[in-house]
């Protein structure tokens, strides 16, 4: 037997399913039934035409998020002729649309007619199969198809990516993308400033050091760090908070930590860079445009931008990455966002359809194009060794690695339980924002915000 030695792109790997096997943890498990058992679904005739609705944040926003999705469902079309699938993005107001699925499946199925297949975070798992009903795909066409889709590839699943999606013992959605906390920043603004674009801030005062000087020297607006509001949600929120040592809620799930004096020590240090004038008032659509447009040295964000990025600085400006910086003296602790597919149609033929369009969504090709056009992780992470597949872009981008190299320290994002969740994580997130872009008292801040939300935790008996 021959021995290899280890790349740094097959470490990557195995540290994905070392990261995979975390995010499976702390989704939660509970006692509420989920949906019924459901009949097997007969496979489509050669000529049964069937139309579905895909429901997805990625055509809410624009660029590389809504044309790459275009061009996958122009592929699907291609292969499933007697398939037509109408892409929409969730129903809602909201800058970031992530924050409208939940809400907008719900009014949807209030009115009997909700998207065939919807994207749903990671976080959302519990209420997606216990309150949205959601349909167990083992019973649609068996465990053996839905295990097929993920070992029976020629690159398969990382296998603790697998069960992401279960509840009880079957599956109900289909990991779909992946992504962690990144550093992204301007080299040329770096250099303007007269820092060196080598080596990026490994801390969150060397954040501040840099962002100042890059406003002193540029007129440009130095960092901002896409965590700290309502909009963003809290999967990055909470790598900053595990970062800076705490926790938002127990470990057994059963009370909240979100006002403890480590997470408001980490909200300070947020709300000093907003003081300092190192990180500009923004929302986070403005902070996002503004930093593709050059008009911003640095980023906290998903690795899900990074397609928006890299169009946006073309060859104006360099775009660079790095690791999440650290608080003195303490450990990076990043956490994961991402999301599942899920089948929320009741016709048999809508609903094999559904499947089939979930199959491709995940397939090798589909991967290709995501983490190519957009920088999503791919699910099947052995395609970064295939010269015909990922190998190329891997080895010539160095954008990605700081995502890769995060992967190995990774935990999981936490969800709050219960039918209530978006409220107590809503209510948090908007005392996170209301202390850091408003000025309020972090500690008195967050404390009142959960003395009002603790009532909606599973068992209170407030």
């Amino acid at each position: 037997m021959t021995s290899k030695r280890m790349t740094p792109f097959a470490g990557a790997v195995t540290a994905l399913a070392v990261a995979l096997t975390a995010s499976g943890c702390g989704m939660g498990s509970g006692t509420d039934d989920a949906a019924a058992p459901v009949g097997r679904v007969p496979e489509l005739g050669a000529d049964q035409k069937v139309s579905i609705v895909l429901e997805s944040y990625n055509f809410g926003q624009a660029g590389p998020w809504t044309d790459t999705f275009n061009e996958l469902l122009a592929t699907f079309h291609k292969a499933h002729p007697n398939i037509k699938v109408t892409g929409q993005k969730p129903q809602g107001n909201s800058a970031n649309p992530a924050t409208d699925t939940v809400s907008s499946l719900q009014s949807q199925l209030a009115t009997g007619n909700p998207p065939d297949v919807a994207q749903l975070g990671f976080s959302d798992l519990d209420f997606a199969v216990n309150q949205l009903k959601a349909a167990p795909l083992d019973d649609l066409v068996g465990k053996q198809e839905v295990q097929d889709n993920f070992t029976g590839a020629k690159y398969p699943y990382a296998r603790t990516a697998r069960a992401l999606g279960d509840w009880s013992g079957k599956t109900y959605g289909v990991p779909f993308v992946f992504s962690t906390p990144v550093l992204y920043y301007n080299a040329a603004l770096f250099t303007a400033a007269g820092l060196d674009a080598d080596k990026p801030p490994k801390t969150w005062a060397e954040v501040e050091r840099a962002a100042l000087a890059i406003k002193e020297k540029t007129g440009k607006d130095g960092a901002y760090v896409d965590c700290l509001t309502k909009v963003s949600k809290d999967w990055c929120f909470q790598a900053l908070v595990r970062s800076g040592g705490g926790r938002v809620i127990s470990e057994d799930r059963k009370s909240l930590r979100f006002a403890e004096p480590a997470v408001a020590g980490t909200v300070k240090t947020m709300q000093g860079l907003v003081r300092s004038g190192a990180m500009p008032n923004r929302t986070q659509q403005q902070a996002v445009e503004g930093f593709a447009r050059g008009d911003l040295g640095m980023i906290l964000e998903s690795s899900a931008m990074q397609g928006t990025f890299g169009k946006g600085a073309g060859d104006k400006w360099k775009l660079r990455s790095a690791p999440m910086p650290a608080f003195e003296g303490k450990p990076v602790v990043p956490t994961n966002s991402g999301a599942s597919l899920f089948v929320f149609a009741k016709d048999p033929a809508k609903q094999r359809a559904a499947w089939e369009l979930i199959k491709f969504l995940t397939s090798e090709e589909a991967y290709t194009t995501i983490a190519t056009k957009i920088g999503y992780l791919p699910l099947r992470p052995e395609l970064v060794n295939d010269p015909k597949a990922l190998k190329p872009w891997a080895d010539s981008n160095p954008l990605i690695k700081p995502n890769l190299q995060q992967l190995a320290r990774m935990e999981p994002w936490v969800s709050f339980p219960g039918t209530s969740y978006l409220q107590i994580r809503d209510g948090m997130m908007e005392a996170v924002e209301d202390a850091v872009f408003q000025g309020k008292d972090p500690g008195r801040t967050l404390r009142t915000r959960q003395d009002e939300v603790t009532g909606l935790m599973p068992g209170s008996s407030r």
